[in-house]
């Protein structure tokens, strides 16, 4: 009697992927999709790559508290602070980051530096295609974390255009 139940359990095991092996396949459109995303659908809570935020002047939010750092479990930011001056203002406070980097090849994704952030500076953004063959390669600078200017600040070929044309 039990040869026949575990016979009974692999054809009905079998049917199962018999069956599913006629069904069309079902894939999300990522690498040919539309948009900047191409495809990819994020969740509101995704941690990708993490982004240096400015304030609406265009400065840089970030105070060099060193409190992202100190909040890191993997120990992957590293912090180098600088004066403001009159004359070369960078963030809206004294101090700034002169240097920031984040080590992806530690980074952990646990967001508790974003969460240890009194100034909002740091987020997480939608960034997910950082896979390389050279490690040195993950070690990502300020400038290629740090947000672009809004349009008004000169970032945006298109608006500087217009703008040229309309005073001339």
């Amino acid at each position: 009697m039990a040869i026949i139940k575990d016979i009974a359990g692999i054809a009905k095991g079998m049917s199962i992927t018999f069956r599913e092996m006629f069904k069309p396949t079902v894939v999300e459109n990522y690498p040919d999709g539309k948009g900047p995303l191409k495809g990819a659908v994020f969740q509101e809570r995704f941690r990708g790559v993490h982004v240096l935020q400015r304030d609406e002047n265009g400065l840089e939010k970030c105070v060099a508290c060193f409190l992202c750092a100190a909040a890191c479990p993997s120990n992957c930011i590293y912090i180098e602070a600088a004066e403001n001056t009159a004359e070369n203002r960078i963030s809206g406070a004294e101090r700034y980051a002169k240097v920031y980097n984040i080590d992806y090849n530690r980074c952990i994704f646990c967001g508790y530096c974003v969460e240890a952030c009194p100034t909002d500076a740091i987020t997480h953004g939608h960034g997910f295609e950082i896979a390389t063959f050279n490690a040195t390669n993950l070690v990502y600078r300020k400038e290629q974390m740090l947000a672009p200017k809004p349009a008004h600040q000169g970032d945006n070929a298109v608006f500087n255009i217009a703008e040229q044309v309309s005073t001339t």
